[in-house]
């Protein structure tokens, strides 16, 4: 009897761990999306249900058990974009994160502060995009694998105009030059302002699918821009758009 009385107890408290284990991760599938207010909104209804469930209340059960029915339907039509970025980022993620230190990341910022005064005095536009969590393997095979130590020398001969790598972007991977001339999706954002070129519309792109840091230089206007994570912080002085860049490295993917 008592063994029946344990399994009674623990039964309901492992269901809840599991519930809000997949809840949790539902959510970070959505992460950064304009569906995770959506999912939000669900797992409000879905602790009503239960709640109706357990205080009998039949009719706000069933008018619930039909609504999901109809919203599973409604989100797989209206959010397939965001579903298939959740896959993506799913079949993407590193089985081990490898994270770069401060001491290694001030290390290639101060390579990065010398080309951006390079170019920016010589007129080039660059695009950089530098790997966090998510992968950009994908990405890198687009263009041609370089995988060099990071310099400015280096990125200033790589984004020299006339170069075959120049109209591309550059990839930085655990703290190297991984790949250059690598073609990145464009966005699919039509509110974006017509005075933003293909290295900006390129990198919202990306930013859109991955977690990458991304440093754009306009050719046209010689200004800073760095996106992350869909948002575009323009017109950035090469001092805090490094401040940026450094703090968007450092934060684990957890504390976001």
């Amino acid at each position: 009897m008592m063994h029946i009385s344990l399994l009674s107890y623990w039964k309901p408290l492992v269901e809840i761990v599991i519930l809000w284990f997949v809840i949790y991760h539902v959510i970070l599938f959505f992460e950064g999306t304009r569906a995770v207010q959506v999912v939000r909104g669900i797992v409000i209804l879905l602790v009503a249900f239960f709640v109706f469930q357990r205080l009998g209340l039949q009719a706000l059960d069933w008018l619930l058990t039909k609504l999901f029915g109809i919203s599973v339907i409604a989100i797989l039509i209206i959010f397939q974009p965001e579903i298939r970025q959740g896959l993506a980022h799913i079949g993407q993620r590193h089985l081990f994160s490898v994270t770069l230190g401060e001491e290694e990341i001030d290390s290639i910022l101060k390579e990065i502060a010398k080309f951006l005064e390079n170019i920016s005095r010589n007129k080039f536009g660059a695009i950089i995009a530098i790997e966090k969590n998510v992968p950009l393997n994908s990405y890198k095979e687009t263009g041609e694998v370089v995988d060099g130590r990071i310099s400015s020398d280096l990125m200033e001969a790589i984004f020299t105009p006339n170069n075959p790598l120049h109209d591309g972007g550059l990839i930085i991977q655990r703290g190297r030059i991984s790949a250059a001339g690598c073609l990145f999706p464009l966005t699919q954002n039509k509110d974006l302002n017509r005075l933003f070129g293909t290295r900006h519309r390129a990198a919202l792109g990306l930013s859109d699918e991955t977690d990458a840091v991304i440093i754009v230089v306009s050719e046209e206007r010689q200004d800073f821009s760095l996106v992350y994570r869909g948002r575009l912080y323009k017109d950035l002085s090469i001092e805090d758009l490094l401040a940026k860049v450094k703090d968007r490295l450092l934060i684990r993917k957890e504390n976001e």
